[in-house]
């Protein structure tokens, strides 16, 4: 046989990456993808946290079989972001148990500039000198570039090895796999939903701080993946969060593994009336305030990001007013868009619907202005379909009316300049989850209120799981210019989240989810959403009051025909 012969029939020893910038590299086969990344020259000067393997989402321990190619995540990514912050949580707490052995880590839920709110049970909370020790020790263990080690064990031994922590012996009660998968650094092992860095030496940016009755645990936003950006007080949102943790404690649901027990013992409906029994409870407080400021609170502006709930707390708002011998009036913000032509554009050259400039301020403001006045109006009506402007119903209101104007920008200053202060009340309305996998594992706000939309959205709209997943990125995009700056305007905020409801929602957004292509960017997403969903035992929905919040969503509300007009 000839040398080219030889050498044709002999196995392949090496294997090469093409890189999504253009690289090419060629390593031994079962090298890493980490291996390949410390060889590549890349452009930016971010680190690599995990990467797309020809469309699947990978960590960068991935081994190398074949040819590949490879896009890089960074902390730019989304998902470079969450495989980030897990994996901090991870240091900090195995960190916490080394120095405070009698501490219980709890990350609760994430601050938009860049932070996990944390408190700490077994002990008081820590003081500023026990955090900058924590900080020290952790940073230590970033020197020392310890592997993180990913293991499948059995699910008798996870349960085992986690028997001290009830609310993880929960979720795994209802685990159909019969293996988990755990992560393992300096003796430290634990479950960790979703892939995780290679060592801790990647864990460069971070900072504790005392925050409110805990701490939080700083890192790289969205908007500043190089630096840490500075802490920021929500004491609004924070109240929020803590009246909404005690909701949960008289629920008995404050993890996952609690909503499943409550389930499958059939104590659901109980759980589900007494839930909605404390939203109503706080409606009713919220009208009762609004109607001892009359008659000079006449105009009050409901705002809160995508899928918060915001039309039907409206139309709940303004029957609890009616109760209350006031005549409510409910606009929506989305009435007063320009025509689609004038509408702004953002960098990539899209309509920027979320811009507070695609709205017509003035006729917005000259039409509150005459409609306060006792005035007849014609109020506008936005054909979405055509993006044209349209003549609406005519008539005007008495001095007993009070006017509630539903839309994303309420709480910023610009939207009504014509107002005065004192005749405005702002409430801020978001679907604030703190039902959380475990003590360590936090269930993102933002994919309560995407899986919200996806199923709402199939319903209402005619938009497929691809389609609204795709949009979604621009959508918190325009939350965070928009709507989170000025969250802290409000005069009080409201929780639209219910303990039950990914419950609910689970076998309604399963199957939207699994008609998504795989290999695209939105399968990413959805491969994702669908792991995080199996966590929970369903529940049907017919349980649902009709007047419920979550029926905006899921369909079937006796609200969607409920009107609030002109006399």
């Amino acid at each position: 046989m000839t040398d080219l012969n030889i050498r044709a029939t002999l196995p392949r020893t090496t294997a090469q990456i093409k890189f999504s910038d253009g690289q090419i590299l060629d390593g031994p086969l079962g090298s890493t993808i980490e291996d390949f990344t410390k060889s590549a020259d890349f452009k930016s000067t971010l680190m690599p946290m995990a990467c797309l393997v020809e469309g699947e989402l990978r960590e960068l321990t991935y081994p190398v079989q074949r040819d590949l190619e490879v896009k890089i995540l960074t902390l730019a990514n989304g998902d470079g972001r969450r495989v980030y912050r897990r994996s901090l949580s991870l240091l900090l707490v195995a960190a916490a148990h080394d120095l405070f052995p009698e501490a219980d880590i709890l990350i609760n839920y994430g601050l938009n500039f860049g932070a996990l709110y944390c408190e700490v049970k077994g002990r008081p909370p820590f003081n500023q000198m026990e955090l900058k020790q924590l900080e020290a020790a952790m940073r230590e263990l970033v020197i020392a570039d310890l592997p993180i080690h990913k293991e499948q064990i059995l699910l008798s031994e996870a349960k085992t090895l986690l028997q001290k922590m009830a609310d993880k012996q929960r979720l795994l009660n209802n685990r159909q796999k019969a293996y988990l998968t755990v992560y393992a650094f300096n003796n430290h092992r634990d479950y960790m939903y979703g892939y995780m860095l290679p060592s801790t030496g990647y864990l460069q940016l971070f900072a504790l701080d005392r925050y409110s009755n805990g701490f939080v645990l700083r890192y790289p936003n969205r908007d500043s993946p190089t630096e840490l950006q500075p802490t920021v007080t929500y004491p609004m949102l924070v109240k929020v969060y803590h009246e909404y943790g005690d909701w949960m404690d008289k629920l008995g649901v404050r993890d996952v593994g609690a909503l499943n027990q409550t389930i499958l013992q059939g104590d659901l409906l109980q759980t589900i009336l007494v839930a909605e029994a404390l939203q109503e409870q706080r409606l009713a407080q919220i009208a009762t305030l609004l109607t001892s400021l009359q008659p000079l609170m006449r105009l009050v502006l409901i705002s809160g990001p995508s899928s918060s709930g915001k039309t039907t707390f409206s139309k709940r708002l303004a029957i609890q007013l009616l109760a209350h011998g006031l005549k409510p009036l409910i606009l929506g913000l989305d009435d007063f868009l320009v025509e689609r032509e004038k509408t702004p554009r953002d960098a990539d050259g899209d309509y920027d619907f979320e811009s507070i400039h695609a709205q017509d301020l003035g006729l917005f403001n000259d039409t509150l202005i005459h409609l306060m006045r006792g005035d007849k109006v014609t109020l506008p009506r936005y054909n979405f379909m055509n993006g044209k402007r349209e003549h609406g119903e005519t008539g005007s209101i008495s001095p007993e009316h009070i006017i509630i104007v539903e839309g994303i920008h309420g709480m910023n200053p610009e939207l009504v300049p014509s107002i005065l202060p004192d005749n405005i009340f702002r409430i801020y309305v978001s679907a604030l989850t703190q039902l959380n996998l475990d003590r360590h594992n936090r269930v993102a706000t933002t994919d309560t209120r995407l899986l919200r939309r996806i199923v709402r959205d199939a319903q209402h709209r005619g938009y497929s799981a691809t389609d609204t997943i795709n949009r979604w990125p621009k959508v918190r995009q325009g939350e965070h210019q928009w709507i989170f700056p000025y969250q802290e305007n409000a005069d009080i905020m409201f929780n639209s989240a219910l303990a039950y409801e990914l419950a609910v929602l689970k076998p309604l957004a399963e199957p939207l989810l699994r008609q998504v292509e795989p290999g695209t960017e939105a399968h990413v997403e959805v491969k994702r959403l669908l792991s995080f969903l199996q966590w929970f035992v369903t529940c049907p929905a017919d349980l649902v009051p009709p007047n419920s919040l979550l029926r905006e969503f899921i369909g079937g509300s006796v609200l969607s025909n409920y009107k609030a007009g002109l006399k």
